[in-house]
């Protein structure tokens, strides 16, 4: 790929840009910020070609996706909290404060390592509050397209099979006609004790 900085000349500059980047080493590719990014952009455009190896088209309902989500989000949100708490019992400083850098030395007894130490959340805390913010988006979209409300009518209609299913064996049972009345009495606290459970 050829380096987007622009050459002296005004022109673009024709030399080949550092791997996984977008400048040449010249106009600033080997700076640490750049490679970072390269290293970034590399791991990304290795992680697509993987996953294009791999996956395959899924027949899914759109609400029964945003119930997944919401539902695989959860459970990162409950992972990182217990991590974040497994954290501040085991040293509650970490929370706040955190080792930002160490930097190798030779002092006068040898060497020595300076570690630099500032207020900075544990990567713990940071996945928790990713996976929180994800997990709050995931459910307004289910709830703003309405999946709450389509379980709501599937298990209604789950509710009137079923109960369609019981009064059809409840009429070949020849019951009296007491028995009969009672029958939508009794059904339906049943089916509720059911789902109870």
């Amino acid at each position: 790929m050829q380096c987007k900085a622009t050459a002296r000349n005004g022109e673009q500059c024709r030399r080949p840009s550092m791997k996984g980047g977008k400048v040449c080493a010249s106009h600033g590719g080997k700076s640490p910020q750049a490679k970072a990014a390269a290293a970034r952009r590399t791991a990304e455009v290795k992680a697509a070609q993987s996953m294009a190896l791999f996956a395959e088209a899924v027949d899914i309902d759109p609400a029964q996706a945003l119930l997944e989500l919401v539902q695989w989000t959860a459970g990162e949100v409950r992972y990182w909290r217990a991590e974040v708490h497994r954290i501040s019992e085991d040293s509650p400083d970490t929370l706040t404060w955190g080792r930002t850098q160490t930097v190798e030395g030779v002092g006068p007894q040898g060497p020595v390592d300076t570690e630099t130490r500032e207020a900075v959340a544990p990567v713990a805390y940071r996945m928790l509050t990713d996976a929180q913010d994800r997990l709050a988006k995931y459910a307004a979209a289910a709830l703003k397209a309405g999946v709450q409300e389509r379980q709501i009518k599937l298990a209604e209609d789950q509710g009137n099979l079923v109960a369609q299913v019981i009064r059809a064996i409840l009429d070949q049972l020849d019951l009296t006609l007491e028995q009969q009345a009672r029958v939508p009495e009794i059904v339906p606290t049943q089916l509720r004790l059911l789902t109870a459970a």
